[in-house]
């Protein structure tokens, strides 16, 4: 009975603390104690775009054609296309479009990342996927943050935009993308996004190659002295996933590194305090979610009868679950998020995470 009642709290707790007492902290927080970013529009440093590539012969012209249109000095930027041993057109179109192609044989993505930095002399590496587009000015807002010498990692502001140029952010990201400017200010954030980010060259870490650079990068940075910003006027675009169903499929794949850098990736070692307490806040705990809640209905029944307070408890639950079954959209979003959380564990403690990757398509039932 004792033992019911504190995992009960104790997941409560958490739960209420990471997806809401959190973020409202960090809000608040932010306001209070800013650290800013000494950041400088007329800073324009030597930049190579790196965009990672496996089978993108659809979309690898359209990327080129758009980060040749940038607002950038053209003799101050390289675009670079990294194949991981793309068995399409890719390499010979990319070859066409006037950029450096670097082949590499199949080892994943950041394996080819690692490949194209190591022959980059650029002072800024710049990356993005082939299925994204940037906003005009987006390379000179990102690389302004780099005129402050603390500042070793940006990632810019992902948009979700369905085909018709309509925004298709849910109440979820844009709710996520304001933590993670409150956590900037603060001093680092403790992920950024695949589609826009850009590192110093001398700053760039090799990493596992199962890692992901979104949740390895920043803490990466933190734990050797610099930081890592947000800057969300250097925006990217994508489309969004055609359903919370192909969402949560992406979601099951991307947490399975998260899994692993959560459990292998040192990330809490050396870390100061505020940061320590974001990477358990924002990162652990809400990876956590799906067990959490597993915890909270287990013990919610199991106290049934016991006091009115387990018996809303679990009313709320059960409501959650329905309007998920029934379609509800927010609703449907969280159950199926947060149980890609728990299916994601069981799959990197059962096999593994693998080190190689393919783009999912539109429609795709990957």
């Amino acid at each position: 009975m004792i033992a019911a009642v504190v995992l009960f709290w104790g997941s409560l707790a958490a739960l209420a603390w990471t997806h809401a007492l959190y973020p409202l902290a960090v809000a608040v927080a932010s306001r209070v104690r800013t650290r800013r970013v000494a950041a400088d529009d007329a800073y324009l440093p030597a930049v190579a775009v790196i965009v990672t590539a496996y089978n993108e012969e659809g979309s690898i012209e359209g990327r080129l054609e758009n980060l040749r249109a940038l607002d950038y000095p053209p003799e101050l930027l390289e675009l670079v296309v990294t194949s991981d041993a793309s068995t399409d057109r890719t390499e010979e179109l990319a070859e066409a479009a006037g950029v450096r192609v670097i082949r590499n044989s199949r080892g994943g993505k950041v394996a080819a990342q690692d490949a194209a930095v190591r022959s980059s002399a650029a002072d800024v590496v710049a990356f993005s996927d082939a299925n994204a587009t940037w906003a005009p000015d987006a390379l000179r807002k990102l690389v302004r943050n780099f005129a402050d010498p603390s500042v070793a990692y940006v990632c810019g502001r992902l948009r979700l935009e369905a085909p018709d140029g309509s925004n298709k952010e849910g109440v979820y990201w844009r709710y996520e993308l304001v933590t993670r400017e409150g956590e900037s200010r603060l001093g680092s954030v403790t992920a950024g996004n695949g589609a826009v980010y850009a590192l110093r060259r001398a700053d760039y870490v090799e990493v596992d190659p199962r890692f992901g650079h979104d949740l390895a990068l920043p803490y990466l940075m933190v734990q050797r002295g610099r930081r890592a910003v947000y800057e969300p006027e250097a925006i990217a675009f994508e489309r969004p996933t055609p359903s919370n169903e192909s969402e949560y499929r992406r979601k099951v794949r991307m947490f399975e590194h998260a899994w692993l850098i959560v459990l292998r990736g040192r990330m809490l070692r050396g870390q100061r305090p505020g940061y320590l307490v974001a990477l358990l806040s924002h990162r652990h705990l809400r990876y956590a979610s799906g067990l959490l809640h597993l915890i909270l209905l287990a013990t919610s029944l199991a106290l049934l009868g016991h006091g009115a307070l387990y018996a809303v408890v679990l009313g709320l639950q059960l409501g959650l679950l329905a309007a998920a079954l029934v379609g509800v959209g927010i609703a449907r979003y969280y159950v199926l998020i947060t149980w890609a959380t728990v299916v994601s564990l069981w799959n990197y403690l059962r096999r593994g995470v693998p080190a190689t990757w393919a783009p999912q398509r539109e429609g795709e039932l990957a």
